[in-house]
């Protein structure tokens, strides 16, 4: 076998690969044979068909077939002399197919680059530093308040916090319109659920009010149909609510599975869900931080193939996503392009991480796994039944296995890294800031 390869870029390959004429032949003439001893034609006795007769109506697709083997097996071994690793399959081009002379193709693929990782020594990066306060604690147990809110119903005018129980229905120029109408429909003014012309025209009605109202739907209402119009509405006030807070005591904490029945017992239980929050969050943070810092301190050439794989699968996983949410067919993207850069990253990324494991022979520890899945299972009813879940089934198992590789990998990756502390509060580090486009 002959083997001449060249460079036609960074990563891609051209391999010319010529079989000798009587490996081609005799591998035609084996495959003949075997054929021979189970094909049947008239007028012959299994196993005594004239070779040339089989040839005759067999032999195209015994052709293709030996063609097909003897690249598939050359090419391995081919890359296997030539020290190559491509980087997914080839693209086969055949030069010389015919019998009496030699098997000749071209295969053209890419391999892996060489990674010879960079460390992040000298890279700066800040850790946010987050205790819990008195303030956070009983914050908390305010928004837990506002999940066993009871509503009451009032004889009185309806003002922002009150809850509406109304009657509606939509028209433009005189007909219906799909979308807006409803019954019993349930609205909290003042936390603009409602187009805020609509809502602002609810304050001050009455239970048995039934007016009708005219509403200017902004330019940039999200069904175009609406958008810039101006809809009549009929309304019916049907209830007019207040909200009612159960008490901050020892009954409220015996609601939320205390067992001692003590408000303390709660508050204490809120701290240490808000404390595994804060760790999670800081787990998160640091581990992206330090995954941006390895992709830009590697600059290495990635293979398009890959690339191109991982576009696909991201464009494919968003579609899902969104559809999943209600999005229409229609207005799901569709573009690879738009994920390319993203695609990029994550495959650079993984080939550095993978180098780094590779040559620290890193391998999940199966104390940290059953740690992290202890971490995990504290939110849940009952930890034992999810733990058992994950360990009966290698691939739940697997998941978690990475995670904790993941963090075996930012743990080392920091350790040469400069790291500086800073205090933040739970808000800050929970809800950050999005940032304003002045554009």
């Amino acid at each position: 076998m002959q083997v001449f390869v060249e460079s036609t870029g960074d990563l891609e390959r051209r391999m010319t690969v010529a079989l000798p004429a009587d490996q081609f032949e005799k591998a035609i003439l084996d495959r003949l044979k075997g054929l021979s001893k189970t094909v049947k034609m008239p007028g012959f006795r299994p196993g005594k068909v004239p070779l040339k007769m089989i040839e005759a109506q067999y032999g195209g697709k015994v052709m293709e077939e030996v063609v097909g083997d003897l690249i598939n097996s050359s090419f391995q071994q081919a890359i296997g002399q030539q020290g190559l690793n491509p980087a997914g399959g080839p693209s086969i081009e055949p030069k010389s197919l015919d019998r009496g002379k030699d098997l000749e193709y071209v295969a053209v693929f890419e391999i892996y680059p060489d990674v010879n990782p960079k460390d992040l020594g000298g890279t700066k990066f800040e850790r946010p530093l987050c205790e819990i306060t008195q303030e956070d604690i009983h914050r908390t147990l305010e928004r837990m308040q506002k999940q066993r809110t009871q509503w009451e119903p009032v004889d009185d005018s309806a003002q922002d916090g009150h809850r509406l129980s109304i009657d509606f229905d939509g028209s433009l120029d005189g007909k219906p319109v799909d979308g807006t109408s409803a019954k019993d429909f349930k609205v909290i003014l003042g936390q603009g659920a409602l187009v805020k012309d609509l809502e602002g025209q609810l304050v001050g009605l009455g239970v048995g009010d039934k007016p009708s109202i005219s509403v200017v739907f902004p330019d940039d209402y999200h069904d175009a149909d609406l958008a810039g119009k101006k809809v009549d509405f009929a309304i019916s006030v049907n209830q007019i609510a207040e909200a009612k807070l159960p008490a901050l005591d020892d009954d409220f904490a015996k609601v939320f599975g205390i067992k001692d029945g003590s408000l303390e017992t709660l508050k204490a239980e809120v701290k240490n869900n808000l404390e595994r929050e804060v760790q999670d969050r800081i787990r998160v943070l640091m581990r992206d931080r330090v995954m941006s810092a390895v992709v830009d301190n590697n600059d290495i050439s990635v293979p398009k193939r890959l690339v191109d794989e991982e576009a696909r699968r991201l464009l494919s996983s968003n579609r899902q996503t969104l559809k999943q949410n209600g999005v229409p067919e229609d207005k799901l993207p569709s573009d690879e392009s738009l994920y390319i850069d993203q695609a990029q990253r994550r495959v650079l990324l993984g080939l550095v991480l993978s180098e780094i494991s590779k040559r620290q022979g890193m391998k999940a520890d199966p104390a940290q796994v059953q740690e992290t899945l202890e971490r995990m299972a504290a939110t849940y009813e009952d930890p034992a039944q999810f733990i058992q879940w994950h360990y009966a089934d290698p691939k739940r198992l697997a998941e978690v296995e990475a995670v904790v590789m993941e963090d075996m990998l930012v743990e080392h990756l920091l350790q040469t890294a400069q790291i500086v502390d800073k205090p933040i509060d739970f808000n800050e580090l929970m809800y950050p800031k999005q940032p304003t486009d002045n554009t």
